[in-house]
């Protein structure tokens, strides 16, 4: 079973500094309805304003993976790390016992667009951790490449949960089928362009919620990026 959720549907956040849409309840926002899908629970896309982030605050016991899309993220953490993120690199913090950190968008006159993407440990109380690999365009070029998994297969992020994260870019012929345990649920979230998800059309921002299904197939993309999730029941 397939159920599309729109763009326009999600919860939405303005701050000034954020503009910010919630795939689920998050903050403010409070939807019954929509309080996560399988283990994944949060799917922020985030644009931060020049100069402006979010300052030090703390997380536990969740996995946490940042996608940059536009500009870049400057990260730092209790853990020792001074970072920048910049599209094509994958983030995971695992927040474990505890972590703080803060997020900064430092470029002059250029809008940080990313999305934060928190998906629920199967273990606890673990040594928060930290993870950044930069994953080449050309490998999600018509594919589905692998970003984030329980191994750190195929050099992916390690995850400390039972999920798999892809990432794909589709345009005209260029299609990719992954197979899916029925028991397990899916998830597709389209980040920008057009894209077609077992027949279903979507636009950026849109998203398919999977279930009882044996496949996901992706095809006749038009400036396609997406994030495909193999999640726990």
């Amino acid at each position: 079973m397939l159920t599309l959720r729109k763009s326009q549907d999600r919860g939405y956040a303005d701050h000034g500094w954020l503009k910010s849409y919630h795939s689920f309840s998050f903050a403010g926002y409070y939807d019954p309805a929509h309080m996560g899908w399988g283990n994944l629970r949060v799917i922020n896309e985030d644009r931060v304003a020049p100069g402006t982030g979010f300052g030090t605050h703390g997380h536990r016991d969740m996995e946490i993976i940042s996608y940059v899309l536009s500009g870049e993220l400057a990260h730092r953490d209790s853990m020792g790390n001074v970072v920048g993120i910049p599209p094509g690199d994958v983030q995971r913090m695992s927040a474990g016992t505890g972590v703080q950190h803060s997020e900064f968008n430092h470029a002059e006159g250029k809008t940080t667009h990313f999305l934060q993407i928190w998906i629920e440990p199967n273990v606890t109380g673990i040594v928060p951790g930290y993870e950044q690999k930069a994953i080449p365009t050309v490998e999600k070029r018509g594919a589905l490449r692998l970003v984030a998994s329980p191994d750190g297969a195929l050099g992916s992020v390690t995850i400390h949960a039972d999920a798999k994260v892809y990432a794909g870019l589709f345009d005209g012929s260029e299609r990719a089928e992954l197979a899916l345990d029925p028991v397990r649920k899916g998830y597709v979230h389209l980040v920008r362009g057009k894209l077609e998800v077992n027949g279903q059309s979507l636009s950026a921002g849109d998203a398919v919620l999977l279930e009882n299904e044996s496949r996901i197939t992706l095809a006749n993309g038009a400036d396609a990026e997406v994030l495909v999730f193999d999640l726990a029941p």
